[in-house]
Order: C-alpha cells, then sequence, then structure tokens
C-alpha cells in the first residue's frame, strides 16, 4: 500500500502524513524541518502567538499546510469555546486542537470540560480534535458529542517521556472507531514508530524535536518512524513465542 492510497482522515480532510508539529516552541528553523524532512501537514497554531507583537505564527507556515489552532491555555469549557471562535476568525480554519487544562503544575486535561467544549464546538461546525488523558469512556463520550478525532497524552505535556499511558491508549485504539493521535510525551523516534505499531492513526510531537541539537535530522528520523511503524502495523507483526524457540531455517533432513 503506497501513502497516496493509504490516507489520513480527518473531518473529510485527507493528509498523506502522518505526522503532525505541535508548534509551541516554534521557530522558523523547527517549522522548516516539519514540513521538509518530516513531512508535516499539519502544524498547531495557538491563539496567543498571533498576537504577538514580535512574532506571527502565520508568517512562518506556507500555503497549502494545514493549520490546526488550538485553545491552549484554556482553563474552562466556556474559555475553549471562546478561544476557538476567535482563532477561526483569525486564521479561516475550522480545525481547533481542543485544550482544557485547568491544572498548572502537570498540564493534566480536564476531560469532563472537554466533552462539554466538544459538543457546542462541533454543532457550530468545527473540526475538534481534543486533547485528552486517556479513559475509554471519556473517548466514547467525545466521539457521540462530534469529535473528529481523540488525542490522549502518551506523558505529561513536554517530558519527553514515550508511552507512560500505553496500555490505556492501546484500549482506545481497540475500541474508539474515530482517529486516535498520539499527544504529548513522545520523545524519540522508537517510540513514535512503537506507537504507529499499536494502530495509532498519526504522532503529534514538539518538545522532542524542537529540544534536539540537530532539528532537520531528528524530523527525517521522526518521518521515518511514524512511516516505519505505520508500515508494521498494516504488515501485520509476527507472532512472539512466548517460551523456548523456532528455528527460522526448517531442520527436515538435516543430518544429526
Amino acid at each position: 500500500m503506497s501513502e497516496k492510497t493509504d490516507l489520513l482522515t480527518i473531518g473529510g480532510h485527507t493528509f498523506t502524513s502522518r505526522f503532525i508539529l505541535g508548534s509551541g516552541k516554534y521557530s522558523y528553523d523547527l517549522i522548516d524541518s516539519a514540513i521538509n524532512q518530516a513531512k508535516a501537514q499539519i502544524i498547531t497554531m495557538a491563539l496567543r502567538r498571533t498576537n504577538s507583537a514580535k512574532e506571527n505564527i502565520l508568517n512562518y507556515i506556507p500555503e497549502g499546510i494545514t493549520i490546526l489552532p488550538n485553545t491552549s491555555g484554556s482553563t474552562t469549557a466556556d474559555e475553549a469555546i471562546r478561544t476557538a471562535r476567535l482563532a477561526r476568525e483569525i486564521s479561516g480554519s475550522d480545525f481547533i486542537k481542543l485544550e482544557v487544562v485547568p491544572d498548572k503544575k502537570y498540564l493534566m486535561p480536564d476531560n469532563a470540560e472537554t466533552v462539554k467544549a466538544t459538543e457546542v464546538l462541533a454543532n457550530e461546525g468545527f473540526i475538534v480534535m481534543p486533547y485528552i488523558l486517556p479513559d475509554l469512556n471519556t473517548a466514547r463520550q467525545l466521539v457521540d458529542a462530534g469529535a473528529a478525532t481523540v488525542m490522549p497524552l502518551a506523558a505529561p505535556i513536554g517530558t519527553n517521556q514515550g508511552l507512560a499511558t500505553k496500555a490505556l491508549i492501546q484500549i482506545l485504539i481497540d475500541e474508539i472507531n474515530v482517529p486516535v493521535i498520539i499527544d504529548a510525551g513522545i520523545g524519540r523516534p522508537s517510540e513514535a514508530a512503537e506507537a504507529m505499531e499499536m494502530g495509532a492513526d498519526a504522532i503529534m510531537a514538539n518538545t522532542s524535536m524542537a529540544t534536539a541539537k540537530n532539528i532537520p535530522l531528528m524530523a527525517e528520523a521522526f518521518r521515518l518512524g511514524v512511516e516505519a511503524g505505520r508500515k508494521a502495523y498494516l504488515a501485520g507483526p509476527g507472532r512472539i513465542i512466548e517460551r523456548g524457540a523456532v528455528a527460522s531455517s526448517p531442520l527436515a533432513g538435516v543430518s544429526k
């Protein structure tokens, strides 16, 4: 299966890339590398960055890239709804990465408030991509509310700790019928590959690339990791033998 036929579909829009750049630590080098080396087709945009007097992320993103505004900084459903509406006016994008994060120490999302905001925004025509703690009941409620994806965290934001919530994410992958996109915590291309092997539909990364010594090279490594993991998932990983061993070459006819 080629990348032209293995498409990621979100809210009726299709993408060949399964890597998404979270641009909280954005710079020209990061965005340029994400587009050219990681082949990202979706890049997040925080509303507060577009209001900066010094720099505007929209000046960094070329045409043809899907802008995914987020509601970063919102602590309640009402705040997130207001921010989403402003973001759509500024960006012209119906996509919204919904973040409702009242906790300032660990930056953990409020799942209940996220469901409330999703229902309102989906009814207003937004393509809602909510960021959540991986919980099956919440994910089901989000799908019922009209979410286009669910985006569980793999580990706390910015920690690069990897798949700390792997078992819970696997449940979502197995049970939820919208794309499951891993958001927050992925620190290495090998972890991105592992998540894709599990059946995740896409990976969002930011800190792992932004803090790398060589951002373009790390961006390429993430692209390769995501692609390898996706191909392994589609191929169907081989069996695991818990005890003993099985010869890789036939032993029949071998003299003793």
